[in-house]
């Protein structure tokens, strides 16, 4: 026996992850565009060999991950959508539930990925972008008043704003997705807290002291406040011992 290649053992497949691999496929190369329909479920049986339970479980999952959607009574089959980030955040939440990733983890992949935002806006943002982050702090001050959920709707923005003006499309995409994971986890904690009125006020802060940062153009600075703001803020939500690789970051951008 040869001891070059180490083969491991196989796992079935089911027959409708197959389908989905195919539809998936004919998405990724262009074959399939936002605003197309798939052929008719009995005529994807007959393209696919399939029966119809199969054809009918993979467009289940297909509609689930946001890649399609089909309406009931619709004579045409499922309409391929445009890309969400919607279905990422999902999963990425159902990880974090399922304990496949750490609370530490998530957050901490929030610091990095807002620390490079913060530091990439300083440098590359616009007028009409600085411009953008300021309305919408101005929001937020106008919003603790209102309620936590007008308050998180401002801070989305202004996180959305800062990922735009860092040009990078991935930051933009990714940041959406862990902000919203991590906020679909404890919203209802800090919505219901207390003191819920002091810490939109003290995240208010938080954001105007990097808002400074972007302002002033110093990218270093931009970074290393948003990190430390954000270890702040969330550190309370992990385990003590499970927070070494958040203050890491932060011992790592001030030294």
């Amino acid at each position: 026996m040869s001891d070059g290649a180490q083969f491991r053992q196989v796992s079935p497949v089911r027959l409708y992850q197959r389908i989905v691999e195919q539809i998936e496929q004919a998405i990724v190369r262009g074959d399939l565009k936002p605003g197309q329909r798939l052929p008719s479920e009995r005529e994807l049986v007959t393209q696919f060999g399939a029966s119809r339970p199969t054809v009918r479980e993979a467009l289940r999952v297909l509609e689930s991950d946001g890649l399609v959607r089909s309406r009931p009574g619709d004579p045409n089959g499922p309409e391929i959508l445009p890309f969400s980030s919607a279905g990422l955040t999902k999963q990425m939440t159902r990880l974090v539930q399922f304990d496949n990733v750490s609370m530490a983890e998530l957050i901490s992949f929030r610091m990095i990925l807002d620390g490079s935002a913060s530091s990439l806006a300083a440098r590359l943002r616009s007028e009409e972008e600085l411009s953008a982050m300021e309305r919408t702090i101005a929001v937020m001050s106008d919003a603790i008043e209102a309620g936590y959920e007008e308050f998180s709707k401002a801070d989305v923005a202004f996180h959305e704003a800062v990922a735009v003006a860092s040009r990078n499309s991935l930051i933009e995409v990714c940041n959406q997705v862990v902000r919203g994971a991590v906020l679909a986890l404890i919203s209802d904690k800090v919505a219901h807290a207390h003191n819920s009125a002091a810490l939109m006020r003290e995240s208010l802060r938080h954001h105007q002291e990097v808002l400074e940062a972007i302002r002033a153009g110093d990218g270093r600075a931009a970074a290393r406040i948003s990190r430390r703001k954000l270890y702040e803020y969330y550190a309370g939500y992990v385990p003590e011992n499970e927070r070494g690789p958040l203050l890491a970051l932060v011992e790592d951008e001030e030294s």
